[in-house]
């Protein structure tokens, strides 16, 4: 807590810093998701996924509040002033020069993604309503939305949180949009993860999240053309096709929807519930299957890894989608494709391993410098 102090009162300098030079553009409710992720993206400390999380949320927030190159003087002595004063005996001339280079340069690199991303959702803040703990090391954490998050299923969104300011990371919805705009994010503690044991285990109701703008990530339903869908998901990677099933649900279309969930063992199925009742409630098209891949007490039906299981209910003329960690979808795209799927059929979520490489099914997936109305999902990087 002592930490977030120190942000707390170093975002209300860099604020101040501006205010008092007339430089009004920034609210003071956003000043410390501003100056802290600007901060994140001028260090460097992060991995690709987490900084395309960061620049997607910068380059909408320089979309919304009007920022302009300059904006750029003011902005880099605000930061460097606020760096300075809170850096304590480790701050020299030589250091206030390498952060006013680096804030020139990150803010250059922010333009660029606000000019490419366009208007679209803003970025904002919500409150978490509930908190559930399904199975150890695994949080379903309900917020709400200040004002309602324009989202589709299967697209992900930057989350941030106050206690740990200015780190950023990818997580999917696990619903579709819900008439009283209330956004359901499934989050697995990662033990060499920066924020998702944060999320998982701290957290708590009446908390706030920093929300940024929703992402394609490779998993629209559009994409399918009203094919019957194999959704496979491992882990947490369930929560964006579960949204997609909810989507279905809506507008069922005579569409059938076969969803291979994997997880290791029955104990380590977090969502059973939720699973139990959509399949009660849409039987007529909904098919779940659970895949195992140790526990040898279960049926042999539903033992094997979750690829080799998806492989099982393949049928002709399915659009395939698979979520999960970055070892599933390399297993997918390497094993899938031998198994008669055609590369237009093949939807792979996004993971942002390596900024600039193609994912998923051949094509180049949809990534904030390239959303034409939303600023992707980064399974691993839900850390």
């Amino acid at each position: 807590m002592a930490v977030r102090g120190v942000h707390e009162r170093a975002s209300d300098h860099f604020w101040a810093f501006m205010e008092d030079r007339s430089v009004r553009f920034l609210p003071h409710l956003y000043a410390s998701m501003f100056f802290t992720t600007l901060g994140q993206v001028i260090a460097g400390r992060d991995d690709p996924a987490g900084r395309r999380a960061a620049l997607a949320v910068l380059g909408r927030m320089y979309q919304r509040f009007g920022l302009h190159a300059y904006h750029d003087t003011a902005i880099s002595a605000a930061l460097v002033d606020t760096v300075g004063r809170f850096s304590g005996t480790a701050w020299d001339a030589g250091a206030a020069g390498r952060w006013e280079r680096g804030c020139r340069r990150a803010l250059r690199l922010v333009e660029r993604v606000a000019g490419a991303v366009g208007d679209g959702p803003q970025v904002m803040v919500g409150e978490v309503e509930s908190r559930t703990e399904p199975v150890a090391g695994v949080a379903v954490l309900t917020v709400r939305p200040v004002r309602r998050l324009r989202f589709r299923p299967g697209q992900a969104v930057p989350i941030g949180t106050p206690r740990l300011p200015g780190v950023w990371r990818w997580y999917s919805p696990a619903n579709a949009p819900r008439p009283d705009g209330t956004l359901e994010f499934h989050v697995r503690s990662v033990s060499a993860g920066a924020l998702s044991p944060l999320l998982a285990t701290q957290v708590r109701p009446g908390d706030t999240l920093w929300l940024g703008p929703a992402v394609d990530v490779g998993l629209s339903l559009e994409a399918s053309a009203g094919a019957d869908l194999l959704l496979a998901a491992g882990g947490t990677g369930l929560a964006p096709l579960r949204a997609m099933v909810e989507q279905v649900a809506t507008a069922p279309n005579g569409r059938r929807v076969t969803l291979v969930v994997g997880a290791r063992t029955l104990f380590d199925l977090y969502d059973a519930s939720t699973l139990d009742l959509l399949q009660r409630a849409h039987r007529d098209w909904l098919t779940v299957v659970p895949a195992f891949s140790d526990d040898p007490a279960v049926a042999p039906a539903a033992r094997g890894d979750l690829v080799t299981v998806a492989r099982r209910h393949h049928r002709p003329g399915q659009a395939v989608y698979v979520c999960g960690p970055p070892a599933l979808i390399e297993a997918a795209r390497s094993r899938l494709p031998g198994s008669g799927i055609a590369a237009a059929d093949l939807h792979l979520a996004v993971t942002f391993g390596r900024a600039g490489t193609r994912r998923g099914g051949g094509r180049r997936p949809t990534c904030p410098e390239r959303q034409r109305d939303q600023c992707a999902a980064d399974r691993p990087a839900q850390a």
